[in-house]
C-alpha cells in the first residue's frame, strides 16, 4: 500500500503547469460549463457573437450559420474579417494569434468594439481547442487567407479528393506561422467564415446542436440589432431548412412577440444614459498592465407592458448577450420598477382601497413582459459563461432610467394614458388582494387532526394514516364512480375526493376566480399546502395525487383541466413527481378454461393490446367469452375489479406527470387551454388526420 508524501515531500517539482490550450482541453468545464449539448452550443454561441460583435459595431448586415451532415457547423459573416497581418508580440498573424491564445483579441480596449459581447479573449481560441478540426477563411483587402487548427494546433490538412474531414492526415506547421492566400476577394468585401467540428473525445456522444436554440437565438438576435438579417441552414438531413429572421422594430417588437396574453397596456420604451468610473488594468506604452481610473457611459433600452395573464417574462441583456441568471442590470430594473409602482399605488390608495397593505415585488410583476438591455464599454461578468452581469453601477443607472420612464407615463395628461395607467394600477392592488386572500387560505390548511377535520369539504372521503408519505389522494370523476370506488379502497392510506364535471378552466381565470369556484377550492383545501407562489410543497397532506378518470374524451378533458390546475398553481407537486394518472384498463377479457377449472379474467389498457391478445388466445386454441366487455367509465367495474387493475399499488398502472421542459409545457398548455382559439383551431385541424374516428365516443 502506498503511503502518502509528507508535507515535506511535496515541492514545486509536483505542480502541473498547463500552458496554452491545454488548460482548456484539460478543464473545458471551467470554460463553457459542460461537455454535453449545453456546452456544444455555448462553443457556437462564441463563434456567433463575434460575428454579432461586428455588426453590433457598424461592420455587416448579416450573419449566416449553417448545420453540416459530417458534424460540422459554419459561421459566415461580413464584417471587417480578422487581422491577418503580424501582431508584433507574438510574431504571429492576427488569425493565429485570435484562435490559439487565451486572454488576447481586440475587445480589451474601448477602440475597436465600443460594446461588445466577447471580452474575456478566450471565446474562439476555447471553440479552437475543443474542435477536432477548425478551419478560417478571412476575406480581406482582396484576398481571401485561409488557416486550419487541430485540437488548437495550426498546421495543414491534406483532404483526399477536397473533401474536408477532421480525420485528414494532418502536418503541423513545424515554426514561425503561415496564413497563405487561397483566393481573392471581390472589390470592397470583407468578412470571416468559420467552419469547425466539435472534438468527440471531449463532448459525450449524445451532444448535439439544437435546431430550436438556434432557432430562438438567431430570432432573438435579429430582435436585438433591428436591420440585421441572420440567416439558419439546417442541412443535416434531407429535408433542409432554411430560416431568415430581420426585424425593424427592435426591443419593442421582441416583447410583443415574447407576450401570450391580451394586453392590458401598450408597450412602454424607456431610453437613458448614465456615466459612472471604474478602476480597470490597462496596458501602458510600454505593455506594462497599470491600474486607471476611466469614466464610462451606459445605455440603458427598456421594453415592457402588461398583459392580462399572470405569468412573467423578463429577458436581460449585456450587448445583446443574454443573461439568463440576471445581474445587477436586472436587479436595478425591478428596483425602479417596485420603488415607482409602490408610490403610484401609495397616492391613489383612497381609490384603490389598499389600507395599510403593502405590494410585493410579485404582485407589480405578474402578467409584465420586459426586454432589459445595456450596453456599456468591458462589462464584468461572473463567469466566462456570462450569465450573470456583476458591474455594480449597473444597478442604479437602469433603476434610474426606469424610475423617470414609468413617472414619466403617469404624469402624462391623455386621457388613453390615464385609463391606461388606472388600468395597470387596478391589476397590480388585484394581484395583491389576491396573494393576501391566498395565504390567509392557506394558514386555515393544516394536517388534518380530530378538531380540524371538520373543516375539510364533507365530500373529501378520507383515509386513516397521518403518515404523508404513504398516503394517497384519488380524484375521481363523479359521484358514481366515488361510489365503487368507496369500498375498492385501502382505508388506511387512500382517500377520495370526488369532483362534479369538468371544473373550471384556469388557464383562462384570475386568482380570485379560481379560489371562488367550489371545485378549484376544495382540491386546494384538500391537499392543504396553498396555492400560487404561497405554495409550500411540505405541507402538502399526501404523498400522491391520482387524477381517476374515465377512459373516455371527457375523461381526457377533465384530466387535462386538473393538471392544468396543478400546473399553474401548484406547479411543486408536479416538479417533486407527487402528481399521477389512474391508467383504468378498456377491455376485460373472460378466458374459457375447460372443465370445471374456473376462467381467466384478463385486462387491457389498448386497442393493440387486446387484439394481440386476442391472437394469441386464438393460436393457443382458447375461447373466451364473447361480447368482450368495453369499459367507457369507471362506474361500470365492480368494487373487486376496480382495485385489482387500478387502486391496488401491487398491481395498477400509474402514469407520472413531469416537466421537463417548463417553457415548453407553458406553450403548451397556453395553447390548449388558453384565450387564443385561432392556433387552436389550427392544432386541431392539424391533427385531424391522426385521429381513430372509431375511438372517438359518440
Amino acid at each position: 500500500m502506498a503511503t502518502p508524501q509528507s508535507e515535506d515531500q511535496y515541492s514545486a517539482r509536483h505542480l502541473s503547469v498547463l500552458e496554452g490550450l491545454d488548460a482548456v482541453r484539460k478543464r473545458p468545464g471551467m470554460y463553457i460549463g459542460s461537455t454535453d449539448s449545453r456546452g456544444l452550443m455555448h462553443c457556437l454561441w462564441e463563434i456567433i457573437d463575434n460575428s454579432v460583435d461586428e455588426a453590433l459595431a457598424g461592420h455587416g448586415d448579416s450573419i449566416t450559420i449553417g448545420l453540416d451532415p459530417d458534424g460540422s457547423v459554419v459561421v459566415e459573416d461580413h464584417g471587417r474579417g480578422i487581422p491577418v497581418d503580424i501582431e508584433p508580440k507574438t510574431g504571429l498573424s492576427g488569425v493565429e494569434v485570435v484562435f490559439t491564445k487565451l486572454h488576447a483579441g481586440g475587445k480589451f480596449g474601448a477602440s475597436n468594439y465600443g460594446a461588445a459581447g466577447g471580452l474575456h479573449g478566450v471565446g474562439a481560441s476555447v471553440v479552437n481547442a475543443l474542435s477536432a478540426r477548425l478551419d478560417v477563411e478571412v476575406d480581406r483587402g482582396g484576398k481571401t487567407y485561409a488557416m486550419s487548427f487541430r485540437r488548437g494546433e495550426p498546421g495543414v490538412f491534406d483532404d483526399p479528393n477536397g473533401v474536408k474531414s477532421p480525420d485528414s492526415p494532418f502536418t503541423p506547421f513545424q515554426a514561425g506561422t503561415e496564413l497563405p492566400v487561397i483566393g481573392k476577394a471581390k472589390r470592397g468585401v470583407t468578412g470571416t467564415r468559420v467552419r469547425y467540428w466539435a472534438d468527440p473525445q471531449i463532448f459525450i456522444k449524445e451532444a448535439v446542436f439544437s435546431l430550436d436554440d438556434l432557432l430562438a437565438r438567431a430570432r432573438q438576435t435579429a430582435f436585438l440589432i433591428p436591420g440585421l438579417e441572420i440567416v439558419l441552414e439546417d442541412r443535416r438531413s434531407d429535408e433542409h431548412v432554411r430560416q431568415a429572421f430581420k426585424f425593424d422594430g427592435g426591443i419593442s417588437e421582441f416583447a410583443d412577440f415574447l407576450a401570450s396574453d391580451a394586453p392590458t397596456t401598450d408597450t412602454w420604451r424607456f431610453e437613458g444614459d448614465g456615466d459612472y468610473s471604474e478602476t480597470v488594468p490597462m496596458l501602458d506604452d510600454n505593455g506594462h498592465m497599470v491600474s486607471r481610473e476611466v469614466e464610462r457611459r451606459m445605455h440603458v433600452d427598456v421594453a415592457l407592458r402588461w398583459g392580462t395573464g399572470y405569468d412573467t417574462t423578463v429577458k436581460s441583456f449585456v450587448n445583446i448577450i443574454a443573461t439568463p441568471k440576471g445581474g445587477t442590470h436586472q436587479q436595478g430594473f425591478e428596483q425602479g420598477l417596485m420603488r415607482t409602482i409602490r408610490a403610484e399605488v401609495e397616492k391613489n390608495a383612497r381609490r384603490l382601497k389598499v389600507g395599510n397593505d403593502k405590494l410585493e415585488k410579485d404582485d407589480v410583476l405578474a402578467g409584465l413582459t420586459a426586454v432589459v438591455t445595456v450596453r456599456i464599454p468591458e462589462p464584468q461578468f461572473e463567469g466566462q459563461t456570462k450569465e450573470v452581469l456583476g458591474t455594480p453601477p449597473a444597478r442604479q443607472i437602469v433603476a434610474n432610467v426606469v424610475a423617470q420612464g414609468i413617472r414619466e407615463r403617469f404624469a402624462a395628461t391623455g386621457r388613453m394614458q390615464k385609463a391606461e395607467c388606472s388600468l395597470l394600477l387596478d391589476k397590480v392592488v388585484s394581484e395583491m388582494k389576491s396573494r393576501i386572500s391566498a395565504r390567509a387560505h392557506k394558514e386555515t390548511q393544516r394536517r388534518k387532526n380530530a378538531l380540524e377535520s371538520s373543516s375539510l369539504p364533507a365530500k373529501l372521503v378520507d383515509c386513516r394514516s397521518d403518515d404523508v408519505e404513504q398516503s394517497e389522494l384519488f380524484i375521481v370523476e363523479g359521484d358514481s364512480a366515488l361510489g365503487t370506488a368507496k369500498p375498492a379502497r385501502n382505508s388506511e392510506f387512500q382517500a377520495l375526493l370526488p369532483i362534479r364535471g369538468k371544473i373550471l378552466n384556469v388557464q383562462k381565470a384570475s386568482l380570485s376566480d379560481m379560489l371562488s369556484n367550489a371545485e378549484c377550492a376544495n382540491i386546494i383545501q384538500v391537499i392543504g399546502a396553498g396555492s400560487g407562489r404561497s405554495f409550500d410543497l411540505d405541507a402538502a397532506r399526501y404523498g400522491k395525487v391520482i387524477l381517476m378518470s374515465d377512459a373516455d374524451v371527457d375523461g381526457a378533458h377533465i384530466r387535462t383541466l386538473l393538471l392544468t390546475l396543478f400546473f399553474r398553481y401548484m406547479r411543486p407537486m408536479i416538479d417533486a413527481g407527487r402528481v399521477y394518472a389512474a391508467v383504468p384498463p378498456l377491455y376485460r377479457v373472460v378466458v374459457l378454461n375447460p372443465g370445471s377449472k374456473p376462467n381467466e379474467t384478463i385486462y387491457t389498457y389498448s386497442e393493440r393490446e387486446l387484439h394481440t391478445l386476442l391472437k394469441k388466445l386464438e393460436q393457443r386454441g382458447k375461447r373466451y367469452q364473447d361480447p368482450i366487455q368495453r369499459y367507457k367509465g369507471l362506474g361500470e367495474m365492480d368494487e373487486d375489479q376496480l382495485w385489482e387493475t387500478t387502486m391496488n399499488p401491487a398491481a395498477r398502472l400509474l402514469r407520472r406527470v413531469t416537466v421537463s421542459d417548463a417553457a415548453a409545457a407553458e406553450r403548451v398548455f397556453e395553447l390548449l387551454m388558453g384565450n387564443d382559439v385561432a392556433p387552436r383551431k389550427e392544432f386541431i385541424v392539424a391533427g385531424a388526420q391522426h385521429i381513430d374516428q372509431e375511438a372517438i365516443d359518440a
